[in-house]
């Protein structure tokens, strides 16, 4: 199995998209893997899978902004016709009496 190493700058929209599947809710200290890069730095990463590959996406305060902003993207993608605004609402004529 092939190990990549990715910094937030040059994420795909494939890894982003599962990085965002796999942490919907943002990682933790838990999901971060400590390593040594070749130079003898530590590294702090996160880690998605796919059949062949297991890709190291280095952390960042950049990265959880870029993710959090990948997922506000993909809320955006509805159309008006699929959100529920205030004007699609109906309340029946009984419960308009009990807010009274």
């Amino acid at each position: 199995m092939k190990r990549v190493i990715v910094d937030y700058k040059k994420l795909t929209n494939e890894i982003l998209s599962m990085l965002v599947e796999k942490y919907p809710d943002g990682y933790g200290d838990d999901d971060i893997i400590k390593f040594k890069n070749a130079s003898n730095e530590t590294v702090e990463a996160v880690e998605v899978r796919t059949e062949d590959t297991v890709y190291l996406v280095k952390v960042s305060t950049r990265l959880a902004n870029t993710m959090e902003k990948f997922e506000d993207d993909d809320d955006d993608d509805f159309s008006d016709d699929e959100t529920l605004g205030a004007d699609n609402l109906e309340i029946p004529d009984d419960q308009e009496e009990d807010e009274e």
